[in-house]
């Protein structure tokens, strides 16, 4: 069995060795930099007309969809900000060095357009189920649409990323996300070596997982809309006491982050070391992993979004990189960086582990302050990404075999989950790093395809008249 192990981890390191990552790195920084040319740096003047139709001034209940504006946000969210937000930056930093923080903005900032022109599209080609529920992402509107362009091989790219998205929920947004949960639990000491084992965890979450998934997107937007404001308050103000308590290393912070993006860092301590390629190659796949951007997920959230214009989601949309990765995954690296966690040896979950605990070093109740912050963060943040990623999941296998097999995924969900908090790190990093290029590459090459119409949708929007109305 670990025979087989080791062979199977091979083969997923030689593919994202020479296969994966230069996909993604000739697409998916160059998609977003197109769109942001196209649509005139959209993720900024856009902002305060995507912050109205987040606080519902222009929600009219009587819109086809299946939730509101803020929830399909918050369920899109939910997906985004995960362990990829704590464990995620931390490997990105291990492996390619603080100049991976400054390519993992790069992949937030021009996500911003990426993702506004995916969630339009998935808007445009949604499909409305004859009960009014709704269905929709990249699988819609590269068979609808991109197929004016690639003809019958538009079918084949449809499947092929509604299977990755299948492959993608049961590792990204489920494996990955008990794995590391269960991982930092099991570091935290409660008393005298007693710490709590990575099944018991996973037993734990598969079930509150399948409680809630079970009910559908709505039960599983209702969650979302509650957890996601909370558990993003949390974080990001523990991340700014221990900045606080950091402040006068910040230049030198920057320093190593500027330097680093484009001459690597030198091997320090227990760190890996990189050079320039490594440095964009992990900062590009973790940036991914974290907000998402061009992968094709986030679309089938706000495909179900309650509105009369697809512009509208896709304004909404791009709120999830500024939100995700240049604020939450900022913070994570900075408290990384600036209490010397990052050359510590230490890598995913154990390293920000390490780096709260030396930030917050306090003690309440006979409790590390640190290490419950990185506990608690985690556990809320691979919760609502495994309730969020269930529901990209299910769409996809409802495209691939039709809706009655919607309900037994939901089952394979759940044991997935508990597979991942027993199952090596290493192994299931290397499936995530790979099945996200399934997802990715498809979505990225309609999306070039269908820039044409995005632009000329964003112009006709814009050009009309839009103050509030209500139903």
């Amino acid at each position: 069995m670990n025979d087989v192990s080791q062979a199977i981890g091979r083969v997923l390191d030689a593919y994202n060795t020479y296969v994966g990552t230069y996909a993604l790195m000739a697409l998916l920084l160059p998609v977003g930099i197109w769109f942001t040319i196209r649509l005139r740096l959209i993720q900024v003047w856009g902002l305060r007309h995507a912050k109205d139709l987040v606080m519902g001034r222009y929600d009219r209940p009587g819109d086809h969809g299946d939730v509101s504006h803020f929830q399909a946000l918050c369920t899109a969210l939910s997906a985004t900000v995960g362990t990829g937000n704590i464990a995620g930056v931390a490997l990105a930093i291990y492996y390619g060095g603080p100049g991976s923080l400054f390519w993992l903005w790069m992949t937030g900032f021009f996500g911003m357009a990426t993702k506004y022109a995916e969630c339009t599209l998935a808007q445009q080609y949604r499909e409305v189920h004859p009960d009014g529920s709704v269905s929709g992402g990249p699988m819609y509107y590269i068979e609808r649409a991109a197929s004016r362009v690639l003809g019958p091989m538009a079918k084949p790219l449809a499947i092929l990323f509604a299977v990755g998205t299948v492959l993608c929920s049961l590792g990204t947004g489920n494996m990955a996300q008990s794995n590391s949960m269960a991982d930092a639990i099991h570091a935290f000491d409660l008393r005298d070596g007693l710490r709590i084992p990575t099944w018991l965890s996973g037993l734990v979450l598969a079930g509150l997982v399948g409680a809630v998934i079970l009910g559908g997107i709505r039960r599983i937007a209702s969650v979302a809309e509650r957890l996601v404001p909370f558990m993003a308050l949390f974080y990001v103000t523990a991340c700014l006491a221990v900045i606080a308590f950091e402040y006068d290393r910040l230049p030198t912070m920057f320093r190593l982050v500027f330097e680093g993006a484009f001459t690597g860092t030198a091997a320090t301590g227990g760190f890996l070391g990189s050079t320039f390629l490594l440095t964009a190659r992990y900062g590009i796949a973790r940036g991914l992993f974290s907000n998402e951007a061009g992968q094709g997920s986030a679309p089938i959230a706000h495909a179900a979004a309650r509105t009369e214009y697809p512009v509208r989601e896709g304004l909404v949309a791009l709120l999830e990189p500024l939100v995700d990765t240049l604020i939450i995954c900022t913070m994570t690296g900075m408290v990384l960086l600036l209490t010397g966690a990052w050359s510590s040896g230490k890598m995913g979950a154990a390293m920000s582990y390490q780096a709260f605990e030396t930030g917050l070093d306090l003690t309440v109740l006979g409790l590390q302050v640190g290490g419950v912050v990185v506990s608690v963060s985690l556990l809320l943040f691979s919760f609502t990404t495994a309730i969020s990623w269930s529901y990209y999941g299910d769409r996809a296998v409802g495209y691939l075999l039709g809706r009655r097999f919607v309900v037994p995924y939901r089952y394979l969900y759940c044991l997935f989950v508990f597979i991942g908090a027993v199952w090596a790190k290493e192994m299931v990093w290397k499936f995530v790093d790979a099945v996200l290029t399934l997802m990715a590459v498809p979505n990225l090459i309609a999306l070039l395809i269908l820039s044409p119409e995005v632009v000329e949708r964003t112009r006709t929007y814009f050009a009309m008249d839009h103050r509030p109305t209500r139903a």
